[in-house]
């Protein structure tokens, strides 16, 4: 063979190379008919027609698509984690609950013995406040159902109570005898322009409430504004201060018929709780307005300040 003919055959194209250049041609032709596809829909800057629209439109019909394919048994289903909700009890502290126990729920305990729970279950070091919550089938938006009363307790509150008495001068010195705190005429109204309120209970004779009527808006929202049906506006200035110092209380009902109010301190013992209690209960019993027709004892509980409630039994 001469050197030509080897030359010839060398530059005859391979098999392999034909595939190749078969596979870029038609390539080539695909990218054409995309590109006169593209050119044949053309996009607008907004709107349906926009290039944004136009693949939410395609990602919607894909995410159609895929919820209307039945999944077959080997698709694993998801499984959503059921997380319980821990209940009231659980939410408590550890000393709390360690009490709650001691107590029945569904079970009425007589008075004597409620109190005798509560001390028990009383889960805090300090001398906790035992209170009485006592749900009435009133109706507080009615005047004659908006019960607010007063009651002497016999074995007193606990507290140490201070009493300001706003008088002339006769009735200064009776009160200073009773045993108020603070007692005088227009030079109290003075400490009251400089913010000075330093006592729990102000009392005052009828014939000073008109120079109260400006301190309105600075006692009302503390609570001590006198009032005749508290018994602080009286011109018995002695017998207040008396009262108030022995442990004479306050009470009235919610805006949801509930009366909430302390009847002593844990320290006291049962007897003297006892007593409280049912002096409670019967000043309640003896407000009951006689427009209430139906049951007006729904129900009462007892409680320390921080322990577990304990439902108490009312015998009307």
């Amino acid at each position: 063979m001469t050197k030509a003919t080897t030359e010839l055959k060398d530059t005859k194209p391979k098999k392999e190379d034909i595939l190749i250049t078969e596979t870029e041609i038609s390539k080539a032709d695909s990218t054409k008919k995309a590109t006169k596809t593209e050119k044949a829909t053309p996009t607008a800057k907004a709107g349906k027609r926009s290039s944004k629209s136009v693949k939410e439109e395609a990602d919607k019909t894909t995410k159609e698509l895929r919820k209307a394919t039945p999944a077959t048994d080997d698709t694993p289903a998801k499984v959503t984690p059921v997380i319980r909700a821990r209940t009231t009890l659980e939410r408590r502290s550890k000393a709390y609950r360690a009490v709650a126990g001691q107590i029945d729920k569904e079970k009425l305990y007589p008075l004597a013995e409620a109190l005798d729970l509560v001390i028990k279950t009383n889960p805090v070091k300090f001398d906790a406040t035992v209170e009485l919550h006592v749900n009435l089938g009133v109706d507080p938006r009615h005047a004659d159902q908006n019960i607010r009363q007063t009651v002497v307790l016999p074995s007193g509150t606990g507290k140490t109570i201070k009493v300001a008495v706003f008088a002339d001068s006769d009735d200064i010195e009776k009160a200073k005898k009773a045993g108020a705190d603070i007692a005088g005429g227009d030079e109290f109204l003075q400490q009251l322009d400089k913010g000075i309120i330093d006592f729990d209970i102000l009392i005052s004779t009828p014939s000073m409430m008109a120079k109260l009527g400006k301190y309105a808006r600075i006692l009302g929202p503390k609570g001590l504004m006198p009032n005749p049906k508290s018994g602080t506006v009286t011109p018995n200035v002695s017998k207040a201060v008396t009262e108030a110092k022995t442990g004479k209380i306050e009470y009235r009902v919610d805006t949801t018929g509930i009366v909430h109010i302390g009847v002593g301190k844990t320290s006291f013992g049962v007897e003297k709780l006892t007593v409280n209690t049912q002096a409670i209960l019967d000043s309640i019993k003896a407000s009951k307005p006689a427009s209430v027709k139906g049951i007006y004892f729904k129900s009462a509980f007892l409680t320390s300040s921080m322990g577990p409630s304990v439902k108490l039994e009312i015998t009307v």
